[in-house]
């Protein structure tokens, strides 16, 4: 169902620029290989949030799983496939190779998502 909360939207557009500055600026082999891809799932979560009513799991999973995909692809050298190996910006949203401690960054991002929803989930409970 279709929705609007800003609650999502604000924690995403933070998380893009903070994305966006590791992408231009950081250039190091700890922030940029592991804490962006980390952050990238926890901000396509609050984006997608943003906008549709899903419940926590089913979001999370979807997420995930989109992020599984966009890795399984960089396995299969998707970006060459199509002839986008130099364009930088086929290379910061899809990437390029692939590495199974993305994976776990993204499931670590994603275990993060659902440990904060739960947490707000008993805050709330708490407060009636």
């Amino acid at each position: 169902m279709l929705t609007f909360q800003w609650k999502y939207l604000l924690p995403a557009i933070f998380l893009f620029v903070v994305e966006l500055v590791i992408a231009f600026f950081v250039h190091d082999t700890i922030v940029r290989p592991f804490i962006g891809d980390f952050l990238v799932v926890v901000l396509i979560y609050c984006f997608l949030k943003s906008f549709f009513e899903l419940p926590v799991y089913t979001a999370a999973v979807s997420v995930l799983l989109f992020a599984y995909l966009v890795e399984t692809l960089q396995y299969f050298k998707l970006i060459y496939l199509l002839g986008w190996q130099d364009s930088l910006l086929a290379h910061l949203i899809l990437g390029s190779k692939f590495h199974w401690m993305d994976m776990l960054m993204y499931t670590s991002g994603i275990l993060l998502v659902i440990f904060a929803e739960s947490v707000h989930k008993l805050e709330r409970e708490e407060t009636r």
